[in-house]
């Protein structure tokens, strides 16, 4: 009895020791604290309030316009002053320079180390090491939205970057874009900036250029890369939709610009410029785009809507 009473109590301290240590986990589990998730990072749009401003259209973008390409005549805006960071909208301006260089299009240029992007990190399908023309860098720039090629075409401009820049901000001076500041070709930087009424300059003087015309709206491109081939898309989803003629367009992105896009396009039988900046959702841009048609094509379009008062929100702005 006695042996039996000493194994029992052994038994019952072994599985009091188990439970302890079963407790113990379990407390040292709910003793773990989730450490808090960042908050969400604000463009300089929602920074400054520019998403509480409402507009007839409830357009998605704190900031757009429309404009007449032929008469300059405004059709419909909200906050087109506000200059805001505009992300690879950037590069439209960057194969302008290219364009007015005169440098030659089939000259082969080498991708390098150089330009990796050190600001954001953004990947890359150009390896270090790739060489492309200049024509194809343009290109993959205008279409696809590359940053290491939009770098090596100004990398590669008489004087390197430096002078490229400077050539930038020259061409915007000399185009009537007075909020804009350009400080290196891709749009990485949050300090490239405009307004909505500077890039329809932009657009309309680019524009002019069959060449970045073809480019910007092509759909794909496959380009020979080593010893393989590699195929890019355009960023903007509408070129391949046919129920829209557009004749030149870029699209931008990073956190502190919101979604971005320009485009001149033919609608109800005018030559447009669609100007969209700090959209909220992924796709909002391109919904934002579809509202202003469907709002030129109905009878509410008579009317130019413009120079839309600051009018704040009553409640959270919508997301699409």
């Amino acid at each position: 009895m006695l042996v039996s009473g000493a194994a029992d109590a052994a038994s019952h301290s072994t599985k009091a020791k188990a439970h302890a240590g079963k407790v113990r986990k379990h407390t040292h589990r709910a003793a773990r604290v989730t450490e808090p998730a960042e908050p969400p990072r604000l463009s300089f749009g929602e920074a400054s309030g520019l998403h509480a401003v409402r507009d007839p259209l409830d357009l998605k973008s704190s900031v757009a316009l429309v404009v007449d390409q032929d008469t300059s005549e405004v059709l419909f805006s909200k906050n087109p002053q506000a200059v805001l960071p505009i992300a690879s909208l950037t590069k439209l301006m960057t194969a302008l320079v290219v364009v007015e260089s005169r440098a030659s299009m089939d000259e082969v240029l080498r991708v390098t180390e150089e330009d990796i992007d050190t600001e954001k990190g953004s990947r890359s399908r150009l390896v270090v090491g790739s060489e492309l023309s200049r024509g194809d860098l343009l290109h993959l720039a205008l279409m696809s939205s590359e940053n290491r090629a939009a770098n090596a075409l100004g990398r590669h401009h008489p004087g390197g970057l430096p002078a490229f820049v400077m050539a930038m901000n020259r061409k915007a001076v000399a185009l009537g874009m007075a909020g804009t500041h350009y400080v290196e070709p891709t749009g990485l930087s949050s300090d490239n900036q405009s307004s909505a009424s500077d890039l329809a300059r932009l657009v309309k003087a680019a524009y002019g250029y069959p060449l970045l015309r073809q480019l910007s709206t092509s759909p794909e491109l496959e380009v020979a890369l080593g010893h393989r081939t590699v195929q890019f898309h355009n960023t903007n989803k509408l070129v391949n939709n046919p129920t829209w003629e557009i004749g030149l367009q870029k699209t931008g992105y990073i956190v502190e610009a919101g979604r971005c896009l320009v485009m001149q396009a033919r609608l109800s039988g005018r030559q447009l410029i669609m100007v969209f900046l700090d959209s909220a959702g992924k796709y909002s841009r391109l919904g934002d785009a579809e509202r202003v048609r469907r709002w030129l094509e109905s009878s509410d379009a008579v009317r130019p809507v413009k120079h839309l008062p600051a009018r704040p929100a009553t409640g959270a702005a919508s997301v699409s």
